[in-house]
């Protein structure tokens, strides 16, 4: 299910970027279960002057194995992000006033990639809104809900990552 424009307008386009990695360009380990396991940093361009609110979702849509992919899979919410600004710092916390959403951990922070086989697609959506959207404990099912009509510009943004295989040979 996709989230839903205003009625007759088509969204606008925000650009998307990180300092940590390029369009369809691989995500640093930092960033993973195999590292440090920090949100990377996102960049985005100015939304439309009648923006309230900025709402992030990031999440890979080739779980379990992308040669036979099942669910889309959640990593991170975030909503109530202040429409002056322009990005995420990466790292471990969302800005000020912003809530973090429950990913499909079961939690309320970013988790990175961990990808059981192969290489896995992360999609780093953001949303300007026309509503002060701005929720703690909202899952994928609620977020998409509320956006519904809301939306006057998206973007994303991305990026692949697939875990490193052992070249050591048991002997």
């Amino acid at each position: 299910m996709q989230p839903q424009t205003q009625p007759h307008k088509l969204p606008q386009t925000l650009r998307v970027s990180s300092t940590a990695f390029g369009a369809n360009g691989s995500i640093p380990a930092e960033h993973t279960s195999d590292g440090a396991d920090t949100a990377p940093p996102l960049a985005w361009t100015a939304p439309p002057p009648a923006t309230k609110s900025i709402a992030v979702l990031v999440e890979d849509p080739d779980a379990p194995d992308p040669a036979a992919p099942t669910r889309t899979w959640v990593h991170w919410i975030v909503t109530g992000i202040s429409p002056a600004e322009r990005g995420l710092p990466g790292g471990r916390n969302a800005p000020a006033g912003a809530s973090v959403g429950i990913n499909d951990w079961g939690q309320r922070r970013w988790m990175g990639p961990n990808p059981p086989v192969g290489r896995h697609r992360y999609f780093f959506k953001v949303y300007a809104l026309d509503i002060a959207l701005n929720s703690p404990n909202m899952r994928k099912p609620e977020l998409l809900a509320a956006m519904k009509g809301h939306i006057l510009a998206q973007g994303e943004l991305v990026g692949t990552y697939e875990k490193e295989r052992s070249t050591h040979r048991r002997h």
